[in-house]
């Protein structure tokens, strides 16, 4: 996708427009355009700005605004809740699960809601790659990432034990994801309240000045999903090329008009100044009336 607008040579993005590693820290924004400052000191101007940070990020400090985001915009974003949603595999050196149809999926009761209860095995997806993946949410996802990868395989091996028995083997590799630690992401995906309505997307979408809200949290039909993001990522681009061309209407609009237009004694005031001389703010002046004296 990048080689359909970046330069590349070879598969390799060489495009300088590309900032790789640098991380946004506030947003500073003018009539005119916005200012990104990022982690390390650097500036990047621009005439405007998409954001695509999840919306575990906005909720965070990790980016700030100047002037700071209106009322309604960060209220709307705080009552979106972030769900934390996270599959851990596990790599065995052999199967000992059943497997065939209807077997892909298994459950574990426990005690404590959410307890390493959904698990499913990789043998339909990647034959012989003997995974195991078990899935946490929200609070249980939070307390395993607080801990040590070594104390979740000791967890997550006492439960198997206790479904197929003492003698199956440890396990040689666990992958923990860490989407709710990770600054840059804050969470796996956002999650509506069933009683919201559409205008909180609605003002979680919506721009404010010359920055640009997307991602899929923006995506009032594909929330939550990957292909959200991606349809809402292509919406936000249709937006702002829109928002563009209205600019270039306005400043073609803007030549064609009088360079001033001033009442006879607002004439006589700057009947000495040449007209080039006359402060811009003056030009189609809400105050300026007729009989007019065009210079």
């Amino acid at each position: 996708m990048a080689e359909e607008f970046l330069f590349t040579s070879e598969g390799k993005i060489l495009d300088n427009r590309l900032k790789l590693n640098k991380v946004d820290r506030e947003l500073q924004q003018s009539r005119n355009g916005v200012t990104v400052k990022t982690e390390d000191g650097c500036f990047y101007e621009a005439d405007y700005v998409i954001l695509s940070a999840s919306i575990g990020v906005l909720q965070s400090d990790l980016i700030s605004f100047r002037p700071p985001l209106p009322r309604w915009k960060t209220e709307a974003i705080e009552k979106c809740e972030v769900m934390v949603y996270t599959k851990i595999f596990l790599k065995f050196p052999y199967k000992f699960w059943p497997c065939g149809p209807g077997k892909e999926f298994f459950i574990y009761a426990h005690e404590r809601r959410g307890y390493y209860t959904f698990w499913q095995h990789m043998e339909n997806a990647y034959p012989g790659s003997n995974i195991l993946v078990v899935t946490l949410t929200n609070d249980e996802s939070k307390r395993v990432e607080s801990q040590s990868d070594e104390e979740t395989l000791k967890e997550a091996m006492v439960v198997l034990r206790d479904m197929f028995g003492p003698k199956i083997p440890d396990a040689t590799d666990v992958l923990v994801p860490r989407w709710w630690n990770n600054r840059f992401q804050r969470c796996s995906y956002s999650n509506y309240p069933m009683i919201s309505n559409n205008q909180v997307i609605s003002d979680i979408k919506a721009p404010v000045g010359r920055i640009f809200f997307t991602g899929e949290h923006t995506s009032e039909r594909f929330n939550d999903y990957v292909h959200g993001g991606h349809l809402a990522g292509i919406d936000t681009g249709e937006t702002v090329l829109e928002e563009i061309r209205k600019d270039e209407i306005r400043n073609e609009n803007f030549l064609l008009e009088p360079l001033l237009a001033l009442t006879l004694t607002q004439a006589d005031a700057v009947s000495r100044l040449h007209k080039c001389d006359v402060p811009t703010q003056l030009y189609l002046s809400s105050k300026l009336g007729i009989p007019e004296a065009i210079l």
